[in-house]
Order: C-alpha cells, then sequence, then structure tokens
C-alpha cells in the first residue's frame, strides 16, 4: 500500500508532464485499516465502511497537483501479451494533452471480431517459451515444492489436462513445441 505514496510523492517533487501507474485492480477499493479480532487473533483489515477512501485521496492529490487522471482496468491479452491478468492503469496528465487508452487489438480466436479479422486472437504463453531449453523436472527435487506450489501444479493440472476438452501435455521437451494429446 506504501508504494502508491512513494509514487505520488515523486510526482509531488519532480513535476513529470505524465505519469503512469500500474496496479492490482483492487487498489481501486483500498481505505484506511482498522484492527479486528479473528480467531482469537488481533489483525489489520480494511474497513469496509471506508471502502475506496483511500483511492479517492490518491487521485485527489493528484488532481491537486494540477494532474487531469483517468483509470482503467485492462487484460493485457486484450492487447497481444500472452497472460490474462487483470489491472489497473492511471494516467495522469499535466500537459494538456487528452489521456488516451489504448484500443483492444486481441480476443478469444472464436470471438466474432476475430474471425471477422478485425482483432487478432489472443496470444498463448506456449508460443513465447523456448521449448528448446531443457528444464529441471518438478520430480524427485531434493527439496519439496511448496505446498502452494503443489495446490497450483494440481489445479493446473486438473484445469488444462485432466477437465480440459483440449488437454495440453509437454512430453518431451527436446526440441518439442507440445501439443494437444490428440495430435
Amino acid at each position: 500500500r506504501g508504494l502508491a505514496w512513494v509514487g505520488l510523492r515523486w510526482a509531488a517533487m519532480s513535476k513529470p508532464r505524465v505519469l503512469m501507474l500500474e496496479n492490482v485492480e483492487e487498489f481501486q477499493d483500498w481505505g484506511p485499516l482498522i484492527r479486528v479480532e479473528r480467531d482469537g487473533e488481533m489483525v489489520w483489515m480494511p474497513d469496509p465502511a471506508k471502502r475506496g477512501k483511500t483511492f479517492e485521496s490518491f487521485v485527489r492529490q493528484l488532481r491537486g497537483l494540477g494532474y487531469e487522471v483517468d483509470w482503467r482496468e485492462l487484460r493485457a491479452c486484450d492487447n497481444g501479451a500472452p497472460t490474462i491478468r487483470k489491472r489497473l492503469f492511471l494516467v495522469a496528465r499535466r500537459d494538456g494533452l487528452p489521456i488516451r487508452f489504448p484500443d483492444q487489438s486481441h480476443a478469444v480466436p472464436t470471438d466474432r471480431r476475430v474471425l471477422a479479422g478485425k482483432l487478432q486472437p489472443y496470444r498463448t504463453a506456449a508460443e513465447c517459451i523456448n521449448w528448446s531449453i531443457e528444464g529441471t523436472s518438478i520430480f524427485g527435487r531434493k527439496r519439496p515444492l511448496a505446498t502452494n506450489t503443489q495446490r497450483r501444479v494440481a489445479k493446473g493440472l486438473w484445469r488444462h489436462v485432466l477437465t480440459s476438452a483440449a488437454p495440453y501435455i509437454v512430453t518431451n521437451t527436446s526440441g518439442h513445441s507440445g501439443t494437444g494429446i490428440d495430435a
């Protein structure tokens, strides 16, 4: 939570014409923290009655420095990056020019705009991986994977192999690009 305020202090000191901030989309919901008891322990958590107040203050202070401010939640895959991660992008300008966000350039391969040739299909992580680099197996390690990592691996296998309509398995990394199991 503190890093956004470092960016604000930097903007106040250096007064750039344009600044951009990327953060988790939950940044818009941040508010003051309160101490509450949970499972017999005192913990800090956001005050539900003041949801979004921290973000509102952040934007108000940028505007107080003379910036026009706008923000959007964007998914990187909509503009050609091979990830579905959604992030908050905030742009602040003090040069009088309009704030513009990119138009979507990619979509799901079955999207009517992709089929019509107006957008490109989403990129996949598989097309960006250099499959010729020999990897180290997660099996037979000296130190076992962390429990949460094991859960993520199991969830990925469940989603992309065991219950997928088009399972994807890499059987050999030696110059192999990986294929569906029906290939």
